[in-house]
């Protein structure tokens, strides 16, 4: 049962530099990809770095803040989410049997230690290691000719010059890798998934005991590049290692 405050439009300009969910950061100057040079960094059309501001409840996952909480009961977690809709502008997601993700923009601050005070004063338990964040990444010799395709047909709406978004923040954001030659031989679509900075080395661990392995993590903290046993790829990103 998403629920979606309209404060922080996902399309707005500010939306896609600062706050909205989206891909992990990366330049506009090494957005190209060849053989012999570093591949974008997996996500978020960011033009500047981002800092966890080290919330205990909370983690920086692209350009905002996440928490989640466990209450005892949906009736408990559904009281907990009006709370917050009173007292922030934030994303809150809850489900059975009493689970709330919340998400604020990464400078909101004071926001994000008032939802953690109404936490600790419902008794709920805050869970920052399950806070995770799911992109696709679509590489494209011809972005202007592939966007228009997955944007009708996932029904989304643009949120960057390489960047569509479903436009109530609920389904992952879809971003478009610019290449300089074909890849006939590879997938042309991978999962970016950004985790907790404390969270990303047991992820990795956890996909390589489960049959996958490491392309390369050349680019670590920022993201290792992982495949499956038939060669598809993905990214596990954090925010470190962004400047």
């Amino acid at each position: 049962m998403p629920v979606r405050t309209p404060s922080v439009p996902a399309t707005s300009a500010d939306a896609v530099l600062t706050t909205a969910s989206g891909p992990c950061p990366r330049t506009r100057s090494t957005r190209a990809r060849s053989s012999d040079r570093a591949p974008v960094a997996p996500g978020r059309r960011s033009l500047r770095p981002v800092v966890d501001p080290g919330l205990p409840d909370w983690r920086l996952l692209l350009d905002r803040l996440h928490a989640t909480f466990r209450a005892d009961s949906f009736a408990h977690a559904a009281a907990f989410v009006a709370q917050v809709a009173e007292a922030a502008a934030a994303d809150v997601d809850l489900r059975p049997p009493g689970v709330v993700h919340v998400a604020v923009p990464h400078g909101d601050v004071a926001g994000a230690e008032v939802v953690s005070a109404l936490a600790a004063g419902a008794g709920l338990a805050a869970g920052p290691h399950a806070a995770a964040a799911v992109e696709i990444a679509v590489d494209a010799s011809d972005i202007g000719a592939v966007k228009p395709f997955w944007k009708a047909v996932l029904g989304y709406v643009d949120a960057g010059e390489d960047v569509i978004a479903d436009p109530d923040r609920i389904g992952p954001p879809v971003w478009f890798q610019q290449m300089d030659e074909p890849r006939p031989q590879r997938n042309r679509l991978h999962v970016d998934v950004t985790v907790p900075h404390d969270v990303a080395q047991a992820r990795v661990a956890a996909a390589l005991d489960a049959g996958g392995t490491l392309v390369t993590d050349r680019w670590a903290k920022s993201f290792w590049v992982l495949a499956d046993a038939e060669g598809n790829e993905a990214c596990v990103c954090t925010w470190q290692d962004r400047g």
